[in-house]
């Protein structure tokens, strides 16, 4: 089961990090899957930043770094995978 945890607004290609507006929560950790109309991945969320600063969970409002693995683009929508 999977629900929207967030919103790629920017990807910068050379950190590999995706600015995301979050619109539930989100924690170190979580599985997500990332998808779009070209993107699809799983991946396990190892690190994240508030305004340069490292945190451990994000909550609905907050504009987050996200380090990715792969490339993503602007409107991709963040799922939380619950199992």
């Amino acid at each position: 089961m999977e629900y929207p945890a967030g919103k790629v607004l920017n990807y910068y290609r050379a950190l590999g990090v995706a600015s995301i507006e979050i619109t539930d929560s989100l924690a170190i950790g979580d599985m997500i899957q990332i998808k779009g109309r070209t993107t699809n991945f799983d991946q396990k969320v190892e690190s994240m930043q508030l305004q340069h600063r490292n945190i451990n969970e994000a909550v609905k409002g907050q504009i987050i770094g996200l380090k990715v693995i792969h490339f993503v683009r602007k409107n991709d929508v963040i799922y939380k995978i619950k199992n």
